[in-house]
């Protein structure tokens, strides 16, 4: 059935953030794993065992590996110019901007969609949109809870329990996961997941060049948002003289009011992506064997591929 037209029967559907899994399988699994011809497949590797240990620990019914179509969309661009500027390895007038990636990355991601492609793991990217988006609208639009796997903390912004949505996020490997509810939130960032985008936003995130409102940091972000509730409240606070603001305070959030007209649509994963028709179920048996075997002999799968394929066919 196609996910398009969502299943009726409640099922726990898990959303993999695919690149940031396969950077963390990278920079986790030693460059010496490597396929016959000698080529590094630490990546490939390490995702699939990744991918081994959610599916034993967590057993979700459906299954999205969702990608990264655009990384930098043009839109968030218009908006806040700087946004991943700091990644861009080269600038290309037709299509997405190239991401700086490390050599010996780069080689895997093709081996990577073809393994899950043979193993008939959903994937889904959309043009124009980056994986968070792809994530935010299956979230949006899902029936039953969610579990969204990421090494990226934007997506905090969907934690909602009242939906059982929640945030598997990798502290060593996948073996090691912090669940994020909002219990987890508020113990640490007083915020829910709405409320960590407005927290994001006035901070700032230097990693994804987004400047943040000057001199407003993580603990006084939180302890606005408490005290008026969120962004919408700030601002209003900014223009009610009454209000509790320090004088320093507000002329810091009045100047900045440009950048917080914009970075809302940024920061903010989108909840309307035009998603295609995808049959997110857990496969039981490859749906290409003889080309999953290819690849397993190409590339050295080995026993990081015959693990998977035991979990998935339990």
């Amino acid at each position: 059935m196609a996910y398009g037209m969502m299943r009726k029967v409640t099922r726990r559907l898990m959303l993999l953030d695919t690149a940031s899994l396969y950077f963390r399988a990278y920079f986790g699994v030693p460059e010496s794993v490597k396929a016959p011809d000698g080529t590094p497949v630490n990546a490939v590797r390490g995702l699939l065992e990744f991918i081994d240990r959610l599916v034993r620990d967590h057993r979700p019914d459906d299954l999205l590996a969702c990608m990264d179509a655009d990384w930098r969309p043009q839109w968030r661009v218009e908006l806040i110019p700087s946004y991943k500027a700091h990644r861009v390895a080269e600038e290309r007038e037709a299509g997405p901007d190239e991401e700086e990636v490390p050599d010996t990355l780069s080689p895997q991601v093709p081996v990577i969609e073809d393994v899950l492609d043979a193993l008939g793991i959903a994937r889904v990217g959309v043009e124009g949109y980056e994986a968070d988006d792809v994530i935010g609208t299956f979230t949006a639009r899902a029936k039953g809870p969610v579990d969204i796997v990421t090494g990226d903390r934007d997506l905090y912004q969907l934690v909602d329990d009242a939906r059982g949505v929640r945030v598997l996020y990798p502290l060593k490997g996948v073996g090691t996961l912090q669940l994020t509810d909002e219990a987890f939130l508020r113990g640490k960032y007083g915020v829910d997941g709405p409320g960590y985008a407005d927290l994001a936003l006035l901070r700032g995130d230097p990693s994804d060049g987004l400047p943040g409102v000057p001199g407003i940091g993580e603990k006084t972000a939180a302890k606005l948002l408490a005290e008026f509730g969120d962004l919408a409240g700030i601002m209003a606070a900014v223009d009610d003289t009454t209000s509790k603001l320090t004088p320093a305070q507000r002329k810091r959030l009045d100047e900045a009011r440009p950048y917080v007209a914009l970075a809302p649509e940024v920061v903010r994963v989108a909840a309307d992506v035009p998603l295609p028709d995808v049959d997110p179920g857990l496969p039981r048996t490859p749906r290409d064997p003889a080309a999953l075997d290819g690849l397993a002999t190409r590339w050295g799968l080995g026993g990081s591929l015959q693990r998977l394929l035991t979990t998935l066919g339990a």
